[in-house]
């Protein structure tokens, strides 16, 4: 009776032990869930910033090149970039109402009051346009895809090449008149698609 009783009590030891052992391994494991979790979000939050950070930096070199501070690129290239590169949030309220209200006044303006259309709208009035009558393939598929991020990284590193050899090398594009704002601006572009294509393919 003794011996059945101590086998009893060993066995439910191992037992306890057993499952102490796994739940000790279960919450490692959730801990390590939780940690990748939260790398990969933090990886996509700056993911999602960089993307705001080079919309808005193709905006500001956009704005820089339709005012006396001329830069030495080829500006009509940003406005594929910005739609490519464009948020979400943004590109569905332009892609909405408010964006074909303000394509349909463009669209007039230029129509039946050319001399009254300013030359600085030209191409921010096309970049609407494109938002509002691009096929869903390009506004929903491509765009959100790593093609759109590949299109950007081509777009981006031709720019930095054009504004590098235009300024006449690479320490000119530092030092010349402006040239900081636009080199940094253009690097910026250069980063976001990077990023994205790097965590794309991790």
């Amino acid at each position: 009776m003794g011996k059945k009783s101590y086998i009893r009590m060993k066995t439910d030891q191992d037992t306890n032990q057993l499952i102490s052992s796994d739940l000790k391994e279960l919450g490692n494991a959730a801990k390590k869930l939780a940690t990748h979790v939260g790398n990969l979000t933090s990886l996509g939050f700056g993911t999602t910033f960089l993307e705001w950070v080079a919309s808005f930096a193709a905006i500001y070199l956009l704005v820089l090149d339709r005012t006396h501070w001329k830069t030495n690129i080829l500006t009509s290239l940003l406005i594929p970039y910005i739609f490519f590169s464009f948020p979400s949030l943004l590109f569905n309220i332009f892609r909405g109402e408010i964006g074909k209200w303000i394509a349909f006044v463009a669209v007039v303006l230029r129509l039946f009051f050319p001399r009254h259309f300013p030359d600085w709208l030209e191409l921010p009035g096309a970049l609407i346009l494109l938002m509002v009558v691009a096929p869903s393939l390009l506004a929903d598929t491509v765009r959100d895809s790593w093609i759109g991020v590949l299109i950007c990284l081509v777009i981006a590193c031709y720019l930095l090449q054009e504004h590098i050899r235009a300024s006449g090398g690479f320490r000119n594009s530092f030092t010349k008149a402006n040239g900081i704002s636009n080199t940094v601006g253009i690097i910026l572009l250069v980063v976001y698609p990077v990023w994205a294509l790097v965590l794309d393919f991790i």
